[in-house]
């Protein structure tokens, strides 16, 4: 950890940074698993606004 005082003795204590990567492009298959859940989350929501209306 970086630590500076200044002049009126107050400690300011800055974190290390990590170091910066760049992510790696989904495979087909990771494409395909996203899509699924996309799909069953679209259901999910559907079937939940379907039921408020029902109820309400």
């Amino acid at each position: 950890m970086y630590t500076t005082i200044n002049e009126d003795g107050i400690l300011n204590n800055y974190a290390t940074e990590p170091e910066v990567y760049y992510a790696a492009y989904p495979s087909t298959e990771q494409q395909n698993r996203y899509a699924f859940q996309a799909g069953i989350a679209t259901l999910l929501v559907t079937a939940l606004v379907l039921f408020a209306f029902g109820v309400s």
